[in-house]
């Protein structure tokens, strides 16, 4: 009826109140309540994750953290920390550091307690910008896009190198303060690089030539590697990403980055799929 406004806007460089509740209600149910506080010998667990946060993330000095008498970290005073520097002290991309973090601590000690999907459900809800994406809050704004990303990261130990080019090609687009549009395209044709040289057995081909043998041996349709090849000519050429830029005048953007992420994951899943890997 027009009496309450309608989002329409992604949050993209800024975080409003309610997703901002949404990401602390998320916090304490699905994180810190999951955790068990019973002390048998030591720290609770919850204690133990309360020390992780103090020491690694707000990078305190251990003896300052909160303790009770038996010398064991008193976890509901870290959390009223927390819940301060949340609400009144962190900058926005502060905040989504900290969420990063957390996802990263429930995928390392495998405590599958919903944070970082009921996260990206806050995210989708609140119409935010970003998204938690192997264990990265990525600026990323399709569901599509996200899932093509996610399924050329999820591969076997063998295409290992294009894992990790994929890896950091997420991290240099989604850094907040200071992302590395170029470095990250650079990373994200790489792994097409390196997954095209491992499906030929030839680590050392150049990307024509291996492409030109995934094509003969397995049917890839000429037209569609003449379009990759063209996309590493963007990234080569005397004008090129791989060239140390200084004053050639190309402005690159998150745009022109997050294209050339979500295009070589794709281009990596289609040949993933056709190859029956």
């Amino acid at each position: 009826m027009g009496l309450r406004p309608v989002k329409a806007v992604l949050q993209v460089d800024s975080i409003d109140e309610l997703l901002m509740n949404r990401l602390w209600n998320t916090f304490i149910e699905n994180f810190y309540n999951s955790i068990s506080d019973h002390a048998f010998d030591g720290d609770s667990d919850r204690g133990f994750i309360c020390k992780l946060i103090w020491t690694e993330f707000f990078g305190k000095r251990i003896d300052l953290i909160p303790s009770m008498g038996s010398g064991r970290v008193f976890a509901d005073g870290v959390l009223d920390h927390i819940e301060d520097w949340f609400f009144n002290q962190a900058i926005w991309y502060e905040i989504y550091d900290f969420i990063e973090e957390i996802s990263k601590i429930e995928v390392h000690s495998n405590s599958n307690c919903g944070f970082t999907e009921k996260c990206n459900r806050a995210f989708k809800k609140e119409l935010s910008g970003y998204r938690i994406i192997n264990g990265t809050v990525a600026q990323i704004t399709t569901e599509e896009e996200i899932i093509s990303i996610e399924e050329a990261l999820d591969s076997s130990d063998e295409f290992k190198t294009t894992k990790t080019h994929l890896t950091t090609a997420l991290k240099l687009l989604s850094d907040k303060q200071s992302p590395d549009y170029r470095n990250s395209i650079k990373e994200s044709i790489s792994a097409v690089e390196a997954f095209c040289r491992i499906i030929a057995k030839d680590d050392k081909a150049s990307f024509a030539t291996a492409l030109a043998i995934i094509e003969k041996k397995h049917q890839l349709h000429s037209s569609l590697k003449q379009a990759y090849i063209k996309i590493y000519g963007y990234t080569s050429d005397a004008n090129g990403i791989r060239h140390p830029l200084l004053d050639d005048g190309l402005t690159l953007e998150f745009e022109d980055a997050k294209f050339m992420l979500v295009s070589c994951s794709s281009f990596i899943n289609y040949l993933k799929t056709k190859l029956k890997l």
